[in-house]
């Protein structure tokens, strides 16, 4: 049986953004449980949609009246505050064994197992990708993540995420892993680590020299990014 909802880190540049939320969810429509809210015990409400085998599972074996540890991808959405895509449940002291390798996923009844605990505790989000924003004054950081391809061979575009918290400067266009705790609407930063640069066009000869030629003096010139600035929040 898995250990812990959120896989452990496979490559030092694993793009990645996921988390737990404990709290009630709430449906928009209660013969509709894909869109609701994520009711907390500090009463903040967070707008989540239901996805995959969640939902199946939702329907046959969870008291949503009951407060669960939900296994959840954060996105951000411009003065919207956070938007939550549900994945799973972390209920192993209940765990189905036949459901076991589809998903972190459980009955309702021993919501409070010490079993049923995370080391990080609850609230906590792991994100993992490229730092193009920072500024640590007001506190705002805007990191960057990658989306596995699809089956099918497409890209889906990456997505942004606003986040809070305080990062020096000189690690912009880093690769970074963050460690954060929700706090209402936003994620706040408890510690990060800096893997490495990340390569950036015109640093790899061919097209990209032009791009990058206004960047000739180095760190401080004004190469973009490769990947097309759409998909997430606007920079702040």
């Amino acid at each position: 049986m898995r250990q812990h909802p959120i896989s452990p880190v496979t490559e030092p540049t694993q793009y990645r953004a996921i988390g737990v939320v404990r709290g009630v969810y709430v449906p928009t429509d209660a013969e509709q449980l894909t869109r609701g809210v994520i009711r907390t015990a500090d009463g903040t409400e967070l707008e989540a949609v239901v996805l995959g085998r969640l939902l199946t599972l939702m329907r046959r074996h969870l008291n949503l009246e009951e407060p669960h540890l939900w296994v959840v991808y954060p996105r951000s959405r411009e003065e919207e505050g956070l938007h939550l895509q549900m994945v799973g449940v972390w209920e192993p002291s209940t765990l189905a064994a036949g459901e076991e390798a589809e998903s972190p996923a459980a009955e309702s009844p021993a919501a409070d197992s010490p079993e049923d605990a995370l080391p990080e505790g609850d609230d906590y989000f792991s994100v993992r990708g490229e730092l193009i924003y920072t500024r640590p004054e007001t506190g705002d950081l805007v990191v960057k993540v990658r989306v596995m391809p699809r089956p099918d061979g497409s890209r889906p575009v990456p997505f942004k995420l606003q986040l809070k918290g305080d990062v020096p400067l000189e690690h912009l266009r880093h690769f970074v892993a963050l460690n954060l705790r929700r706090q209402a609407q936003q994620l706040q930063l408890e510690s990060f680590e800096v893997i490495g640069p990340v390569a950036q066009r015109g640093n790899r000869g061919g097209k990209g020299r032009r791009d990058g030629a206004a960047s000739k003096g180095g760190k401080g010139g004004k190469a973009r990014p490769a990947a097309a600035a759409q998909g997430g929040p606007r920079r702040p």
